[in-house]
């Protein structure tokens, strides 16, 4: 079974940047697509990006332009680099992996605090 661990969150101010790494335990290669979620205080879990097998990709609207899904087959890693950030990006951003057959893996989360 496939372990997801995404790691790179952490505080910034307002207009910084982070690289969020979701590292993969197995390949990769088995997924259907991969993708970011993230969950902010007192909402629900929403997309932030998806990136199919075939290399499609698909942003939530508030991160258009901000943000970039991307994957190293080679290193079993998914990759999330978020450039000016907002206060309101400040969420637990989750790591997901997706088959059509074995359904979804999600990782434990990793912080991400946006000061203003």
């Amino acid at each position: 079974q496939v372990q997801l661990v995404e790691s790179g969150g952490g505080l910034v101010q307002a207009g910084g940047s982070l690289r969020l790494s979701c590292a993969a335990s197995g390949s990769i290669f088995s997924f259907d697509a991969m993708g970011w979620y993230r969950q902010a205080p007192g909402k629900q879990r929403e997309l932030v990006a998806t990136l199919a097998s075939g290399g499609r990709t698909n942003y939530a609207d508030s991160v258009k332009g901000r943000f970039t899904i991307s994957r190293d087959n080679a290193k079993n890693t998914l990759y999330l680099q978020m450039n000016s950030l907002k206060p309101e990006d400040t969420a637990v951003y989750y790591c997901n992996g997706y088959h059509w057959i074995r359904g979804n893996y999600w990782g434990d989360g990793t912080v991400v605090t946006v000061s203003s």
